[in-house]
Order: structure tokens, then C-alpha cells, then sequence
């Protein structure tokens, strides 16, 4: 058995993350993304769940996910997971789109699941370039080249919205979200909208496609990921998302991204520490100023 490994590199020219996990074997739970993931199985087999659909993804199989789309995966068989992928932020695939289509606008793709040996190639080159944090532009016509293929061949219209649901879900769901700092009820869920506890679950889980509770800890997650980025300590964004145990929000972190989150500050840290170098050096050699 070899070394779990998991790794994540922010490309400030592609505005996007890759990230990289070898042999694991830990299932992810149910929850979504507030970005666009595109993902390669390298080894393994995992049952997926996403959108009230069971699939079997194995070697060599694209995963695609929108914002929004809920999805969890568990082991197959004893074969340890090897996968890699992007994380693309949707103003970063809008923009993308406006350049390929002429249309900024979200895009949408007709399966999940993708069996597709070209488009699998372009992935892995492009995610070997961003890990090696390889700087010419090659990585860029890489992006263009493996975007233009999958909405040549899977692009479907794209709602940004979950779907539509009644008045009680979505006052639960906002519920939660103005309160992700606090602990929070089923029973106060109930009061707040109104329904009975059964009624409630039935009917947030069969519009979301995610219980209240899962999907109350992917807020806070997706919250949580913004604060590390922005340079706060895990401490602090614990506090701040509602966990008042930190050995908990380590482990749900690290269930729902892959890995820790202080290794998740380190990244943005040495993104910013980068920038701030970055500055230093145009204000060096005066880049910008007119005629120095």
C-alpha cells in the first residue's frame, strides 16, 4: 500500500486550482461545490452518487461537476483512489466561455461522468503542467484546448439555481446561511419555516438532493475554505463557521476536501507571499511608470 498523498496548487494566471490525491481510500460525503470541478480517475473504482444517479467510475473516467451539484463517492473495491483534477471558479469559467463562444455565461454538460480518451489526455497534460507550477503559456492553450472539446461535445444549457423549491426550503436554506456561525436546530429550522421535522427533511432533501444537516456543513465548509484563504488560522475559522471543536472541523474539512486545513492556508499563503514579491519587483524596476 502506498503513502496517502494530497496536494493543491493555486495558478494565479489560470485563476484556478489543481489538486492532486493518491491513494485513498476514505469515502466523501454527500455535498456540492460553489465552483466548476473536473476531475480524472487515474486508479481505483468508486461508486458515485450525484444528483439521485449511481454510477461506477473507474480508470480513465472524467468526472464533471457544476456549482451546486450534489455528489458523494465511496471505495468499490480495495484498490486505493488515485485522482486529480481543477477547481474553476464560475467568474473564471465565465470569462473562459466569453473567449471560446463570444457569450459570457456559465456553461452545462450532459453527463457527470465522462468516458472520453481524448479529452482525458488534455486533462492530464494540462494538471501535470499546473502541479509542476509550470509558468509559459502552454498551460493556457491546454485549458482552451480541453474546455472547447467538452462543450463541443456534452454542453447542454446550464441553471446556476438549485432547483426550484418551495417558500419553506429556501427560508430554511437562507436560515442556515445567516447563521453558519452559530449552532443550529432541526427544531430551530422547523420554527423558522413553519414545517413539522419529517415534513421538513422529506421535503428539503427530495429538492436538494442533500439533508439540511449535509447540507448545513457544506455551507460552512465552502465558508470556512474563503476564511483559510484570506489568511485566517483554522482556530479562527472553526469560530467563525460554527464548529466549537476544532479535532471536528479538522475531520470535516478534511472529509470534504481532501485535505487539512492548515496545509489549505499554506497554499494561499505562499500565493500571497508570491504577489507581494511580485509587487516588489515591478516597484524595483519601475514597471509602469511612463519613461523610467
Amino acid at each position: 500500500m502506498k503513502t496517502t498523498e494530497r496536494k493543491i496548487v493555486y495558478d494565479e494566471i489560470l485563476k484556478s486550482e489543481a489538486f492532486h490525491l493518491e491513494g485513498i481510500f476514505q469515502p466523501f460525503p454527500n455535498h456540492f461545490h460553489e465552483y466548476y470541478v473536473i476531475g480524472l480517475i487515474e486508479k481505483g473504482k468508486r461508486k458515485l452518487f450525484c444528483k439521485g444517479r449511481e454510477y461506477l467510475a473507474v480508470e480513465g473516467d472524467i468526472l464533471v461537476f457544476h456549482p451546486g451539484d450534489n455528489h458523494s463517492c465511496m471505495q468499490e473495491d480495495e484498490e486505493e483512489l488515485d485522482y486529480r483534477g481543477l477547481n474553476i471558479p464560475k467568474d473564471t469559467m465565465t470569462a473562459l466561455v466569453q473567449e471560446l463562444t463570444g457569450k459570457g455565461e456559465l456553461p452545462g454538460f450532459s453527463q457527470n461522468l465522462i468516458r472520453d480518451q481524448e479529452t482525458a489526455c488534455c486533462l492530464k497534460n494540462l494538471h501535470e503542467l499546473l502541479m509542476a507550477r509550470d509558468r509559459d503559456f502552454s498551460k493556457e492553450e491546454k485549458l482552451f484546448f480541453l474546455l472547447e472539446q467538452l462543450l463541443q461535445k456534452y454542453r447542454q444549457p446550464f441553471f446556476e439555481e438549485i432547483p426550484l423549491c418551495r417558500e419553506e426550503i429556501q427560508e430554511a436554506c437562507r436560515f442556515m446561511e445567516e447563521n453558519l456561525d452559530k449552532p443550529v436546530s432541526l427544531e430551530q429550522i422547523c420554527r423558522y419555516t413553519g414545517l413539522g421535522k419529517s415534513t421538513l427533511l422529506r421535503a428539503f432533501t427530495r429538492e436538494k438532493g442533500i439533508t439540511p444537516y449535509r447540507y448545513l456543513e457544506t455551507l460552512r465548509i465552502n465558508r470556512a475554505r474563503k476564511l483559510l484563504e484570506e489568511g485566517r488560522s483554522p482556530v479562527e475559522a472553526a469560530l467563525e463557521t460554527g464548529f466549537s471543536d476544532q479535532s471536528h472541523f479538522t475531520n470535516y474539512f478534511t472529509s470534504f476536501t481532501g485535505i487539512s486545513p492548515g496545509s489549505y492556508r499554506d497554499i494561499y499563503q505562499r500565493k500571497a507571499g508570491w504577489e507581494k514579491e511580485k509587487s516588489r519587483l515591478k516597484e524595483r524596476t519601475g514597471t509602469g511608470k511612463h519613461g523610467e
